[in-house]
């Protein structure tokens, strides 16, 4: 039980602190910048990893718990209840928003600049990119490595400088759920859904192409 709470606590402090800056930037006129929201979404990714990973990989994201069954280094079992806490943690964090700010910037709502097949193309490449990180930093779903956090977090934090300005660089499908059904706005949530898993499962085989069979086995 306790690495269900961790992932609802992860991914509530993700979104909270992540869409949170979209909103305040928005709120405060443009104080915070993209490039401040982008390393915010970094660091909080980072912080939670260190906080939670020992508890429960620290995924606080569908789409890498995906990833990690379809690595056959998380049982297929506990998928569904990661799936739900994540979501639940994100659901919660984006109502808080809600309470706080208002409906505000659509609560950080992931949305399109471009045309949807643009942002589905970028969202499958950054998820696939990001998946292919954790895979190689992380030393199985229930630990962490001493430097994954700043990987991790790094990776997050670079993808969401270059490709936040096209398509919000979500990479989490919880992440663009949770501020679409809060706020009311819809648009283009099938990009935000389908486009991370699938960039996740992208990631397996290459990262088994990297890792022969006997260090895969000790991971």
């Amino acid at each position: 039980m306790n690495k269900y709470a961790a992932e609802f606590i992860g991914t509530f402090a993700m979104v909270f602190a992540g869409t949170g800056a979209i909103v305040a930037n928005h709120a405060s006129g443009g104080a915070i910048t993209h490039v401040g929201v982008a390393i915010t979404w970094g660091l909080i990714v980072m912080a939670m990893i260190y906080a939670l990973g020992d508890v429960s990989g620290a995924h606080f994201n569908p789409a890498v718990t995906c990833g990690f069954c379809l690595a056959g280094r998380l049982p297929a079992r506990c998928v569904g209840p990661y799936v739900v806490a994540q979501v639940a943690g994100a659901v919660f964090a984006s109502v808080t928003l809600r309470m706080i700010f208002g409906n505000v910037a659509a609560l950080g709502a992931s949305l399109p600049a471009g045309s949807n097949l643009q942002s589905f193309a970028l969202e499958i490449a950054l998820t696939a990119l990001l998946m292919f990180v954790i895979l190689n930093v992380s030393y199985g779903p229930k630990e962490v490595g001493v430097m994954a956090g700043i990987a991790v977090g790094g990776v997050i934090g670079l993808e969401a400088m270059f490709a936040g300005p096209i398509s919000g660089a979500s990479m989490n499908p919880a992440r663009s759920l949770a501020p679409a059904l809060v706020s009311g706005n819809l648009r283009s949530l099938w990009v935000y859904l389908a486009a991370p898993l699938i960039g996740a499962a992208v990631a397996v085989p290459c990262w088994r192409l990297t890792r022969p069979r006997t260090v895969e086995a000790a991971l």
